[in-house]
């Protein structure tokens, strides 16, 4: 797509998605994180539903901690890898305390200093609590780049490399979760609906993926 195109593309899928956010719910910027490191293989839905008892005693790295490991792997041992991602919030939240006395810093390499906290993770979590003009790349972002053809990579920061230089500035704060919600949607891996997708006319392989469809 052309860079016309890509601002196009972006004020329609604000047509369908004018209010676009992150999808998790979260009380302030320490459950932000830990909602993020637990989204890792699992859906917002399922985050959400195991997070909600969670956040209604745990909103501080220090009641976490209180809370240990065994404690906070009772709440979400309904989500995939929830012991590994257990482990990463307990280290996470004393490293926070450790290293940047509670409070997580602006910066991508500063937050991923702290366990369990990798790039896609610190863009996330910059984009929704800072507002930064960041784009972390997660499946969604990732088929629907190089589906449509506009961010083609082989990795998620090839991708995220490409975005970052073709994507107007006035979208860039929303764009992550445009792209995100687009792909869970309309965008799917499997069964897309093309039929009531806003972008059809714009999109360059609408026929193939309808044909799949179809078989």
């Amino acid at each position: 797509m052309s860079a016309l195109d890509m601002n196009v593309f972006f004020d329609r899928l604000l047509e369908v998605f004018p209010n676009p956010k992150c999808e998790l719910d979260y009380v302030n910027e320490y459950t932000l994180m830990v909602a993020i490191i637990l989204s890792a293989q699992a859906t917002d839905k399922g985050v959400n539903k195991a997070t909600k008892p969670l956040f209604e005693k745990i909103q501080t790295p220090q009641q976490m901690l209180a809370l240990g490991l065994n404690g906070l792997k009772d709440y979400v041992k309904s989500l995939n890898y929830y012991n590994n991602k257990s482990e990463n919030i307990m280290k996470m939240s004393a490293a926070l305390l450790e290293k940047f006395d509670g409070h997580f810093p602006n910066t991508l390499d500063e937050l991923q200093q702290l366990p369990g906290v990798g790039r896609k993770t610190a863009n996330v979590f910059l984009n929704v609590a800072r507002n930064a003009p960041l784009i972390a790349v997660d499946t969604h972002v990732f088929r629907v780049s190089n589906r449509l053809g506009f961010a083609i990579g082989k990795t998620p920061l090839e991708v995220e490399e490409k975005l970052s230089r073709i994507v107007p500035e006035k979208y860039k704060t929303c764009a992550q979760h445009l792209l995100v919600l687009f792909g869970r949607y309309v965008c799917k891996a499997t069964k897309p609906a093309c039929e009531q997708c806003v972008i059809r006319d714009l999109c360059p392989c609408v026929e193939s993926l309808n044909k799949k469809v179809k078989k």
